[in-house]
């Protein structure tokens, strides 16, 4: 059906086709022309305190529902302050559309005011970036943006749009399908690599799962469930792949690599077979590169065939989406059930993997005075519901809480892993929450990560959304102290943050309650009471600040010599009290 309407009118149309229900922004000059059409149209938008925060909350709204997130920036600094955001959500395969405005189309070129290159800025941030140059083009390019965004390995895609294309009127035609639903799904792998999989799985008597992201992407929990039950296969995730295996099930390792579990590193280390679904062996994962899982065959299923003998050389690749192949190994594995090895083999593999829980569990001090991370952590998980959506930022209480949170559902665990970004877990949380508005959604922050991003504390005041905000404050840059200490001998440098607002006090001024925690007697108190309402809520943990992430594999190092405790030397506790003293 055509249709005279102005570009903003055809382009809100087009998100409000593809099913867009909320998207995070701030508004700048060229951009106006859609906020005024955005004034009568009914989609509803946030309003950000920076298009940082708008980008990531549109991250974090994708990765809690698995729809595209969207974001809008206007033209100059406006769109620059998503790449960020965006790099982010490229490195973890996570599907968002940026909005950006652009200087009309004749001054292109010509250094206008907030004029900036964003289609080339943003090339290696994004799957593909879009100028439009026509009104009439808006639907065409946005079918295109969201289908782009969720085929293949999913990612960012940038629409750029010139003020003049927004303000201009003309008939256009509306597709009669969402780009969303027309994904398009890669298989590259024959019968015959489906078979040879089948028969490394089949031959195996010590083998290991190991699943990334792509476990979530794909929606490919159930399968990878399946087929560890069928195969009785322990399975370890990534960072990006918590949730993907519930944390609880007796086949569950947790995470593997430079924070993963002793026994967890200890199965990689000695397995005969591998099999990566949905993960691209990065060095967080692999350590040392030449020395990574040696006396193990590889199968790697992803839908990036670019990943396939990246790092790793791989035995047998599947190619394709690994939902769809999962099944389909499943299928081919219990045709030949008769040839399936004894069940004391596999018996025996697990045992031997409880043996090196046994050794070295994932522990902390429980009964010291100390405030633990650790502690606080722990205490949130045995509060909050089931499907409760765990955000975090970047740093140590990153690393605590995937160690010690029971993830027992997909797409419950939000964390910028490939990039790294802190300042993420704030404005994540805030697109999740927004996704679902009766969930709780929790938002575990550095005192670091959360001076990037609190100024959005107003977006939660403003549209009150109750997200839970909780701060693990060691007055310190923690994972660069942590590095400092270890590898540094110990040369403090430019890591005090001790001179920070009253987090629970700034929380008052914008409307929020906020508390301090001093003491760990008092923690499970404050844990029940953030909970308790639909409110947003902010708790201000004062943690020990001597604590460190154990276990770790040193840089260079293999997973084989990865350190699991701290050494049992004093720590210099003096010169730290008087570091951070109040």
């Amino acid at each position: 059906m055509r249709m005279k309407q102005t570009g903003s009118e055809i382009l809100l149309e087009s998100l409000h086709r593809e099913g867009v229900d909320v998207f995070f922004g701030l508004p700048g000059g060229v951009v106006l022309p859609l906020y005024d059409a955005l004034y009568s149209s009914g989609v509803r938008h946030l309003l950000v305190r920076h298009e940082q925060a708008a980008a990531f909350a549109a991250d974090g709204y994708a990765r809690a529902t698995g729809k595209v997130g969207v974001c809008l920036g206007t033209s100059g600094p406006g769109a620059t302050n998503l790449i960020t955001a965006l790099t982010s959500a490229m490195m973890d395969s996570i599907p968002v559309v940026a909005l950006t405005g652009q200087v009309p189309l004749h001054l292109i070129g010509k250094d206008a005011f907030q004029e900036c290159d964003t289609i080339g800025i943003s090339m290696p941030s994004t799957k593909r970036s879009f100028l439009v140059r026509s009104a009439a083009d808006i639907p065409e390019i946005m079918h295109q943006a969201f289908k782009t965004a969720v085929s293949g390995r999913p990612g960012p895609v940038l629409v750029d749009l010139p003020k003049n294309v927004l303000m201009e009127s003309g008939e256009t035609t509306y597709l009669n399908e969402r780009g969303m639903e027309k994904k398009e799904c890669i298989r590259e792998w024959t019968d015959a690599d489906l078979e040879r999989a089948a028969d490394l799985v089949l031959d195996s008597r010590r083998a290991v799962f190991y699943a990334g992201g792509g476990v979530i992407a794909s929606q490919a929990w159930d399968e990878l469930r399946e087929l560890a039950e069928l195969t009785k296969i322990p399975v370890t995730t990534t960072l990006m792949g918590l949730g993907g295996f519930p944390s609880d099930h007796r086949l569950s390792l947790g995470m593997l690599g430079m924070h993963g579990s002793y026994a967890t590193n200890q199965s990689i280390c000695n397995c005969d077979l591998l099999i990566a679904v949905g993960a691209r062996f990065d060095d967080r994962v692999t350590g040392r590169l030449k020395d990574f899982s040696t006396l193990s065959k590889k199968i790697h299923i992803d839908v990036d065939p670019s990943e396939i003998n990246k790092n790793v050389r791989i035995d047998v690749a599947l190619v394709g989406d690994a939902r769809q192949t999962l099944r389909a190994l499943i299928s081919a594995i219990q045709r030949q059930t008769d040839q399936a090895p004894a069940p004391a083999a596999r018996q025996q593999w697990l045992q031997r993997i409880e043996s090196w829980r046994g050794e070295h569990p994932l522990t902390y001090d429980k009964y010291g005075h100390a405030m633990k991370p650790q502690y606080v952590i722990e205490t949130l998980c045995r509060h909050a519901a089931e499907d409760a959506i765990v955000s975090v930022d970047v740093g140590q209480h990153q690393m605590w809480t995937a160690q010690f949170w029971k993830f027992r559902q997909p797409r419950t665990w939000l964390s910028s892993s490939g990039l790294g970004s802190m300042g993420y877990g704030f404005p994540a949380a805030m697109g999740a929450q927004l996704a679902f508005p009766d969930r709780q959604v929790i938002a575990f922050v550095g005192d670091g990560g959360f001076q990037m991003t609190l100024n959005d504390l107003a977006t939660v005041a403003q549209y009150r959304v109750p997200v839970k905000i909780a701060i693990i404050n060691n007055r310190a840059l923690g994972m660069v102290r942590q590095w400092q200490e270890i590898f540094f001998e110990k040369r403090y440098c430019d890591i005090d943050l001790s001179y920070a607002p009253n987090f629970a006090k700034l929380a008052d001024s914008y409307g929020i309650r906020g508390v301090r925690v001093d003491h760990r007697a008092d923690v499970e108190d404050a844990v029940r009471d953030l909970l308790s309402d639909r409110e947003p809520g902010l708790i201000d943990f004062w943690v020990d600040p001597a604590e460190n992430v154990y276990p770790i594999v040193p840089p260079g190092a293999s997973l084989a010599e990865m350190v699991v405790e701290p050494p049992r030397v004093l720590l210099e506790e003096e010169a730290l009290d008087d570091l951070w003293a109040v």
